[in-house]
């Protein structure tokens, strides 16, 4: 009996000798501010915003947390929380996110919070799944830089449905080539002075031609889509409204092999839909707890961007553990300048 409590007692030491600490629990920890760290955030943030089809490119803000985790055969799994900020670039704007200007304070700008999974492989960055919840910063950070200035409004609310509505027959009116539809509204604000609708929205063009068109729901979206982006203020005045619209209409997009090249346009009208199932980036959620002031959205959502986990069951076996280390990099809140200048500024 001696010999079994001795042979346990070696037993649990030694368990306790070739247990691993620290590094040796399976995963490496890197710094955030770690060159390796920010080569594979950068390159998920990248993933991310090529996968947009609704909404705005994002950036890279600051890293939160990050763990490496070994792959079986080969490889590395880098499991990182991110922090992103929203651009002024809509989602399927060709110009590269590095020369998007992000958006200010007093805008009511908008911040993301993700998840991602990065295999690096061969030198090489993929990303397995990516997980992002985004929220505008709250009314009161926004009245300490700017009291005057409006908060974003309720897509859904009547007086942005009508300036939506408004701006596209403007558009459409002076345009001699194809009518184009409304895609979805992606940003909306009441100015209180002059009592005026700021609104922005995607569209896309028609085979019909905008100054021939009888019924809009004969139209049909070209084989090659072609999509714009369109700023507009319609201005309550005395006896009437006034609309400002400027619209920027991008490069046409071949078909996919899947048949696809885009988001599909809303109809009947400027109200929200749902978004397409595919990957994108939504309309905005708001925490009712910190966003109270500006109103509820009941239609708006947070982003739930599920890719398909390829791959990462490859991981070794006690490898899906929660993130345990934090090493928050430092922030990147860019201000009035755009990313370009500031990578520039760095190298």
């Amino acid at each position: 009996m001696k010999s079994l409590v001795l042979v346990l007692c070696l037993a649990q030491l030694w368990g306790c000798h070739s247990a691993p600490h620290g590094p040796g629990l399976g995963y490496r920890e890197l710094n955030c501010d770690d060159p390796e760290t920010e080569q594979a955030a950068l390159a998920a943030v990248d993933y991310l915003n090529s996968n947009l089809l609704q909404g705005y490119k994002h950036t890279l803000n600051q890293i939160d947390k990050v763990k490496v985790w070994p792959r079986r055969p080969t490889g590395e799994v880098f499991e990182m929380e991110i922090d992103t900020l929203e651009t002024t670039c809509y989602a399927l704007d060709p110009t590269p996110a590095a020369n998007c200007s992000v958006r200010k304070l007093e805008q009511h700008a908008v911040e993301g919070d993700c998840d991602f999974h990065v295999l690096k492989q061969d030198g090489q960055f993929s990303v397995l799944s990516a997980k992002c919840d985004s929220s505008p910063d709250s009314a009161e950070d926004v009245r300490k830089v700017c009291p005057d200035c409006p908060l974003l409004a309720p897509l859904n609310d009547t007086r942005v449905v009508h300036a939506v509505e408004a701006a596209l027959a403007a558009f459409n009116n002076r345009n001699n080539g194809s009518y184009y539809q409304l895609v979805e509204v992606s940003r909306a604000q009441l100015v209180p002075l002059p009592v005026s609708t700021y609104v922005e929205f995607a569209v896309a063009a028609t085979d019909c031609v905008a100054k021939e068109v009888i019924d809009p729901a004969n139209c049909n979206l070209l084989a090659e889509k072609q999509y714009g982006f369109c700023k507009s203020t319609l201005t309550q005045k005395v006896g009437g409204e006034d609309v400002a619209v400027t619209c920027t209409v991008f490069p046409t997009q071949p078909v996919l092999p899947d048949g696809t090249n885009g988001p599909s346009p809303m109809v009947a009208s400027a109200a929200p839909a749902s978004p397409p199932a595919a990957a994108v980036w939504p309309q905005w959620s708001q925490p009712q707890e910190k966003r109270s002031t500006w109103g509820k959205h009941p239609w708006w959502h947070s982003l739930v961007l599920l890719l398909l986990l390829v791959q990462w069951s490859a991981l070794a076996p006690g490898e899906s553990d929660t993130l345990r280390s934090r090493c928050t990099s430092e922030m990147r809140r860019f201000g009035t300048e755009n990313i370009a200048t500031i990578l520039s500024k760095s190298g």
